[in-house]
């Protein structure tokens, strides 16, 4: 009994000091897109601990998902929800606009951090005029549904546009935004100065390779070193297509009065595979294009027009999705196949729950203890695929985001007289209980000492 109380001790510290020092790290500083129009993703649920092991803080939806929002409720993951194009119309009716926050927005403030509502989604690329003109009018009735249930401090709203919105865009310093759409553009801009809201752009330097690849560095669109340009008449120099790409946006804003509008981007990628007519979507140039981008947010870097305002951008996307309609490289944007293997190599190896690698005992304590707040000490003795998030918890929820961590193998320590102790039995190492940590064995827990074995029952929750 002393013995077990001892490592309980033991590994009770282990974990918060582990848990303290993850606290002090920072968390990937991007966003990501998380599509899913595919009939093999994970569940919500997989994926909240896929993201918390990868420390994604920020995810923006096209939807308002119940099941995404309730997977992660007490995460800390910032949400954008949207509202698609085809429900924009019905946003111009003030009851279905307060309607709609009330049963997508509201139900899961606080647990889940929804900052921001995006309504519509490039609809100024298209030839539907009646859908443009009934943009700013939806726009303005959400806001006003969240002034009316007190959620316009904490949720903003805004949506987003592709480059298609630019007459010019080169070189940066003539950015312009097209005329035809200047009377749609300038109340949409009132709008975003009144309720202090982004200016939200999809940029694909891609999509200007793929069009041009004779003419266009992939040096250059793919951040790689090169010798850049220089704006004639602003005299900035840019060594990669994006910067260049988002200051002359910044400059179609200033043209049309609203300098001071900030500018995210919503979306932005490489795909990893197209057909062959695509040229350069490769998973090595995805690779390439995505990790020079991390590297670029990581230094928090600016534009050279707005050097002091860091890059804030959303990645697109998560997973591959198999459903998506259009070219093959519509279907090979993601950062991660459904399985949770990554589609290339950018650093970004989380933890999927269910998923065994390929060597089948490979360590990830760190990730396995901020993906399920388990600990273990040698965790060469514990294999990965026996560590599941998929079956039914202490807990009673099926759905492996629960703050338990369910393992078994061999845990051992030189710090308690170099004794080794096995588990025969899956164990529940720890759950977070408010600011408690409990230690919540499983029965029986058989524990062998110098070659000796005898067992501890624990059954209720209320003696530990």
């Amino acid at each position: 009994m002393e013995l077990a109380t001892r490592l309980r001790d033991y590994c009770i510290w282990v974990l918060l000091l582990g848990t303290l020092l993850l606290q002090q790290a920072e968390s990937l500083g991007v966003g990501i897109n998380y599509g899913q129009i595919a009939n093999n993703l994970p569940s919500p649920s997989r994926v909240a601990v896929l993201l918390r092991s990868l420390d994604v803080r920020k995810v923006k939806l096209y939807d308002a998902d119940p099941n995404v929002l309730r997977a992660f409720a007490g995460t800390n993951v910032e949400f954008v929800v949207g509202i698609g194009n085809e429900n924009v119309a019905r946003m111009t009716n003030p009851s279905l606009a307060l309607n709609w926050v009330q049963l997508n927005v509201q139900p899961y403030l606080p647990a889940t951090l929804i900052s921001c509502i995006t309504v519509g989604n490039e609809v100024f690329s298209g030839n539907d005029t009646t859908l443009m003109a009934n943009l700013v009018p939806a726009m303005q009735n959400i806001h006003s549904a969240l002034t009316t249930l007190g959620l316009s401090d904490q949720v903003i709203v805004t949506t987003a546009h592709s480059l298609t919105v630019l007459s010019n865009s080169y070189p940066p310093s003539s950015g312009a935004f097209r005329q035809d759409l200047v009377g749609y553009i300038q109340p949409l801009l009132n709008f975003h100065a009144q309720t202090q809201s982004p200016f939200l752009i999809n940029a694909y330097p891609y999509f200007a390779y793929k069009g041009s690849p004779d003419q266009v560095s992939l040096d250059y669109v793919l951040f790689q070193p090169n010798q850049g340009t220089v704006d004639p008449v602003s005299n900035l120099r840019y060594d990669n297509m994006l910067y260049a790409q988002i200051d002359a946006v910044y400059t179609a804003l200033a043209a049309i009065g609203r300098p001071d509008l900030l500018v995210r981007i919503s979306e932005t990628g490489w795909p990893s595979k197209g057909d062959a007519d695509e040229a350069g979507a490769t998973p090595e140039n995805a690779e390439i294009y995505n990790g020079n981008l991390l590297k670029r947010i990581e230094m928090k870097q600016g534009t050279p027009l707005k050097p002091n305002i860091p890059l804030d951008t959303y990645v697109f996307a998560l997973f591959n999705e198999d459903l998506k309609p259009g070219p093959t490289s519509e279907r090979n944007y993601g950062l991660f196949h459904p399985d949770g293997t990554p589609v290339y190599n950018i650093g970004l190896n989380g933890v999927l729950p269910g998923y065994m690698s390929s060597s089948g005992r490979k360590c990830q304590t760190a990730k396995l203890l901020k993906a399920l707040w388990t600990i273990s000490i040698d965790c060469s003795h514990i294999p990965v695929q026996e560590i599941s998030a998929g079956k039914k918890w202490r807990s009673g929820r099926e759905d492996g985001f629960d703050r338990e961590g369910l393992a078994e193998g061999t845990f051992k320590d030189g710090g308690l007289g170099g004794a080794g102790y096995v588990f025969s039995k899956r164990m529940l190492l720890f759950r977070k209980n408010h600011t408690a940590w409990r230690w919540l064995p499983a029965n029986p827990i058989h524990i062998r000492s110098r070659g000796k074995e005898k067992e501890e029952k624990k059954t209720k929750y209320s003696d530990l």
